[in-house]
């Protein structure tokens, strides 16, 4: 029996309940606790993220989801104070199959009041989650129960419907991934990311949600280039990838080397015949999408955002424009660095050089460059959405990285003279 007190709201055999001294009646949330497994489908990687654990409680899937303040590592050398669900933004990533019950447990740790929606789920009206609508405020300390029966499959996700601008804002969403009773086909590996966009003043720990649209850093799962991890893949396996978006913008996700096809929204599986072949997939505010592809083509092929400045870091947006500018012509950087100590000329040729300045010229604390990140050929001059799909013969038997691609001979560009 669930300790609820307060609400109980009987709807289409739902029931939406404040779980007063929750902890009193059904133990600590304990994070650590993976709970059971389910072998009914293969499970989706949350790449640099995680899978919310679960148990099963009289024949009902239970999620206990913990809203808190977290501090989250964008990248090595940027830390930011976000909101998140169970220690991390986005939350874990919530699994389970069409026709389950689930009973969904909200404790709130922030300093006022919130809610879950479940959004793009078919439920009850009053399971929505829309606080002043479907049900009062979760105030702070309090615990309150969600539970409904899946009746679709698909992408959907899970976000707060109570100050939601500044909640969303500071990174609170998670993806809700319900698979089919019968699916019409199996993938092998099933990735899942979350896009979202932030503005972080340099030189400072907490995003500013007031901003509209002119963000400065891009994730990809709460992780910005070059702290996002890759997909791997080996040669012959189907790949789905599943990409939300709860952030102010689009973002045309686009795979180098693969045509996929479009199979899912957030309404759902797209039928075979409606199906066509892309490169670029856009994901809209607030909507899924999945593609799929069968990893024929050995190498590592970048994915990333194609909106080209939501693959860099932090840069000013208002500095002048110096390319073409010859700072050398009338000794003009000499009299700019009388007005300004420590004025160097840079830009005039482009922009490229900014990622070797960055290692000898030290930012705004907890800012990261603009542009950085390796290849085996030198620098890549990138940062925010961006990432990479390595296929290859063989994984590593540990499911790590397996480094660099080795191009066989005759498969590379050349340098010609002339």
């Amino acid at each position: 029996m669930l300790g609820a007190t307060a609400l109980s709201a009987m709807t289409g055999g739902a029931m939406l309940r404040r779980a007063e001294a929750a902890e009193a009646n059904d133990g600590p949330v304990k994070h650590e606790d993976h709970g059971d497994k389910d072998d009914r489908y293969t499970p989706v990687v949350t790449v640099d993220g995680s899978t919310m654990p679960f148990k099963i409680v009289d024949g009902v899937k239970e999620f206990r989801i913990v809203a808190e303040p977290i501090e989250q590592e964008f990248a090595p050398g940027m830390k930011v104070k976000c909101w998140g669900y169970n220690g991390s933004t986005p939350g874990p990533t919530i699994e389970a199959v069409e026709g389950d019950r689930v009973r969904l447990f909200v404790t709130n740790k922030l300093g006022e009041h919130t809610t879950i929606h479940w959004h793009g789920l078919l439920l009850p009206c009053g399971m929505d989650g829309v606080g002043g609508l479907n049900q009062p405020q979760i105030e702070p300390g309090e615990t309150w129960v969600y539970e409904f029966t899946l009746r679709q499959h698909g992408t959907q996700m899970y976000h707060p419907h109570a100050d939601e601008m500044t909640q969303m804002a500071f990174g609170m969403m998670g993806m809700f991934i319900i698979h089919p009773k019968k699916p019409e086909r199996k993938v092998d590996r099933d990735y899942a990311i979350m896009l979202h966009e932030w503005m972080v003043p340099p030189g400072a720990y907490r995003p500013d949600p007031n901003v509209m649209l002119d963000f400065n850093t891009f994730t990809f799962n709460g992780r910005v280039f070059p702290g996002t991890s890759p997909l791997l893949a080996q040669l012959g396996e189907r790949v789905r990838v599943r990409f939300g978006n709860l952030s102010m913008d689009q973002h045309p996700i686009h795979l180098h080397g693969y045509q996929f096809k479009v199979t899912g929204t957030d309404a759902g599986p797209i039928p075979e015949t409606a199906q066509w072949p892309m490169t670029t997939v856009p994901v809209p505010v607030g909507a899924t999408r999945d593609f799929e592809l069968v990893a024929d083509a050995p190498g590592d092929w970048i994915m990333h955002c194609h909106k080209s400045h939501h693959t860099m870091n932090a840069m000013g947006h208002d500095v002048p424009n110096m390319i073409g500018v010859d700072q050398r012509e009338g000794d003009l950087e000499k009299k700019l660095r009388a007005l300004l100590p420590g004025y160097m000329a840079m830009g005039q040729q482009g922009m490229a050089e900014h990622q070797d300045h960055a290692r000898h010229m030290k930012g705004p604390a907890n800012t990261l460059p603009m542009m950085s990140g390796e290849g085996p050929y030198g620098n890549l001059e990138m940062g925010g959405m961006f990432t990479m799909l390595k296929v290859r013969d063989q994984l590593p038997r540990d499911g790590g990285d397996p480094g660099w691609y080795e191009y066989p001979k005759g498969t590379q560009a050349w340098k010609v003279d002339g």
